[in-house]
């Protein structure tokens, strides 16, 4: 069985990707990470759905991106709310936490040298989100070309590695759709920037909204509503 470690946040895209990769015969490595965020709810789901999902390892890496702030998610800012899809592909917006992929990319590329995994699994998307530059294609494809230039495997040529991105072009229905058909658990995910005490999502940021948007246009419930969390 092949090897492949998967950027889980614990979020619903993230979740459905585990899934993905490992109904395509991989066996998942998943990683997520501390980065000061203010949403910590989503690491305490990242552990519950790579147990639940049959993740080899699971493993929390400590980058405290909060140092930096510069985003609503990791300094005194504000998160935006009641946003309409227009409102929210406008312009890259605050909860954009600066170079976050490129950093977290980059940890699994290590991971993935040290496990003799040659595939990642990234949980980006470029249709149904809110616009940030390091879910683009061309983004993924850049890294995919650096990666292969700054690894051992790849300088020797025994192996390229592939940087998967399976979401990249679904609206938010259509990998819900997807995740259901591959009996995700969505009620174990955790979407919200801005959390009430005790994970209670705001029901308002941009997330909610998508996640809303996703399960209506879908036409199922979501698990989360259900059990009144």
């Amino acid at each position: 069985m092949k090897k492949a470690i998967v950027l889980l946040s614990g979020g619903l895209d993230s979740t459905t990707v585990l899934a993905i990769a490992r109904n395509e015969g991989f066996q998942p490595f998943t990683l997520s990470f501390d980065y000061g965020q203010r949403h910590r709810i989503e690491l305490e789901r990242a552990a519950v759905v790579a147990e639940a999902l049959g993740a080899k390892d699971h493993r929390v890496v400590s980058v405290d991106l909060a140092q930096f702030g510069g985003s609503a998610l990791t300094a005194d800012i504000a998160v935006p709310t009641g946003r309409t899809a227009k409102e929210m592909a406008g312009e890259v917006p605050v909860t954009y936490v600066p170079a976050r992929n490129t950093v977290f990319l980059s940890y699994a590329l290590a991971y993935a040298e040290v496990t003799g995994s040659h595939d990642l699994f990234i949980g980006v998307n470029a249709l149904d989100y809110s616009g940030y530059p390091d879910c683009r294609p061309e983004y993924i494809k850049a890294f995919e070309t650096m990666a292969n230039l700054a690894t051992k495997a790849g300088v020797e040529g025994t192996e390229r590695l592939t940087i998967h991105t399976p979401l990249i072009e679904m609206t938010k229905a259509e990998i819900i759709k997807k995740g259901l058909a591959l009996g995700v658990d969505y009620g174990l995910t955790h979407s919200c920037y801005d959390p009430r005490p005790g994970g209670v999502p705001c029901g308002a940021c941009d997330s909610c909204m998508l996640r809303k948007k996703g399960f209506d246009e879908a036409g199922v419930e979501d698990p989360l509503l259900q059990r009144g969390t």
